[in-house]
């Protein structure tokens, strides 16, 4: 079975983007809305190989989240983050960093590099 990767943005047309382009590249893709839902849809349903997940969204904030999620953590961001802070965000079991915008083969060499093939 194809690798599940969950989607979270609070913007609709970045989560459909994103899920289109990894469908197509034969990956399985759910979405959230923000980081709660993140967390819901982890708890109830099959825990994704990768998380995809934005930085700046409403509700509770992501640093909160992030150590609850248990899956592979990749943020898909515009925020600019300083080395310092992807080191910090490390430790707490971020994987690695997407810039938005970004180029659609940069984004499926990343998830194959943290996940694999689909």
């Amino acid at each position: 079975m194809a690798k599940l990767i969950l989607v979270v943005d609070d913007e609709k047309d970045i989560r459909d983007s994103v899920r289109m382009i990894l469908k197509k590249a034969g990956y399985r893709v759910s979405t959230a809305i923000d980081a709660d839902d993140a967390l819901e849809k982890t708890k109830k349903g099959p825990k994704p190989d990768l998380i995809l997940l934005d930085i700046m969204m409403p509700g509770t904030p992501v640093k909160y989240i992030v150590p609850k999620l248990k899956s592979k953590i990749v943020f898909l961001s515009v925020v600019k983050l300083s080395e310092i802070e992807r080191k910090a965000l490390i430790h707490k079991g971020v994987e690695g960093f997407i810039e938005k915008p970004f180029n659609i083969r940069f984004l499926i060499k990343e998830v194959k590099k943290y996940i694999g093939k689909p």
